[in-house]
């Protein structure tokens, strides 16, 4: 089987590349901006003809899309999030109609959830910025484009390597920078909100098994660990872990926290339907999670 990973260098696309390459029979090709790649592909630029061309030379079985812009300008999560699944879709169609589409969304295309209710995937959709927005105008393009297609509804990926742009990967990193001593102060924002954490092997195993399932699957599935978690409390998991004997002060002006927190305080994925349809749930623990980034880290 030919599986084409776009956003292969990525946090997500290198877990999903870690995770295929076990696979037997599984010949993985990287697609992306690095020179190491086997397809030069910038979603965000390239043009369907030509796509579809660099598409058709490599012959893929399956496609998964794992590139995606998180904390950047308006413009640029248009273009990354939301043409560029558009643009990969008709390409897909004019030079490999058969091959399957995995796609990873994003849980910020639900917007705020209610407390106590986990969502599902025939939940209304409503984003409250560009981010979200723009990963849902990504999963529209998808799950209209006619395509085997499937979009994976990521939570909050968290785990080994996570990048300091998003949250876990910021406390980690404000943490080893503050030091175990019991003088250091933590200034944060507010850390109230509640989210749904996923360990991101758990992501690359959910995509793993879209990429290799029989049949067609839903057109979306949500992926995620399945429990509103207080931000607050993977903060502290993380400060247990770093032997952190200082200050934890939160407030709106802090370095760390979301700030969509006081619009989206609260979300949880119902993720029921990735059982039945993949026979996936969570694997690993939220601690699980936070013990392989803070060690993934010092090994670094």
């Amino acid at each position: 089987m030919r599986i084409l990973v776009l956003g292969f260098t990525g946090y997500l696309g290198a877990h999903v590349v870690e995770r295929l390459r076990a696979l037997p029979g599984a010949l993985v090709l990287g697609g992306g901006r690095s020179p190491a790649a086997d397809l030069d592909v910038d979603l965000a630029r390239v043009r369907p003809e030509q796509l579809a061309r660099s598409l058709a030379s490599a012959a893929p079985d399956t496609v998964i899309n794992c590139a995606g812009a998180t904390g950047a300008d308006a413009v640029t999560l248009a273009e990354v999030n939301a043409r560029g699944p558009a643009v990969l879709c008709a390409a897909l169609r004019e030079a490999a109609p058969a091959a399957r589409l995995v796609h990873l969304g994003s849980a910020a295309e639900y917007g705020p959830g209610a407390p106590g209710t986990p969502v599902s995937e025939s939940a209304a959709t409503r984003p409250v910025g560009p981010y979200g927005a723009t990963k849902l105008a990504g999963t529209v393009a998808v799950t209209a484009s006619g395509l085997d297609a499937v979009v994976l509804r990521v939570g909050n990926p968290v785990g080994p390597g996570a990048p300091s742009s998003g949250l876990p990967g910021r406390i980690a990193a404000l943490l080893r920078e503050a030091g175990p001593g019991p003088d250091p102060v933590l200034r944060l924002g507010d850390l109230s909100a509640h989210r749904d954490f996923v360990d991101v092997r758990d992501v690359a195993r959910a995509a793993a098994l879209a990429a290799t399932a029989p049949g067609p699957l839903p057109p979306v599935l949500n992926i995620g660990g399945g429990r509103a978690v207080p931000v607050r409390a993977l903060v502290r998991g993380l400060a247990g872990l770093a032997g952190f004997g200082g200050r934890i002060e939160e407030s709106t002006s802090g370095t760390a926290g979301s700030a969509r927190s006081a619009q989206v305080s609260w979300q949880c994925s119902d993720i029921t339907a990735a059982e039945r349809a993949l026979g996936w749930r969570p694997a690993h623990t939220l601690d699980d999670a936070l013990a392989a980034l803070w060690e993934g880290g010092r090994a670094r």
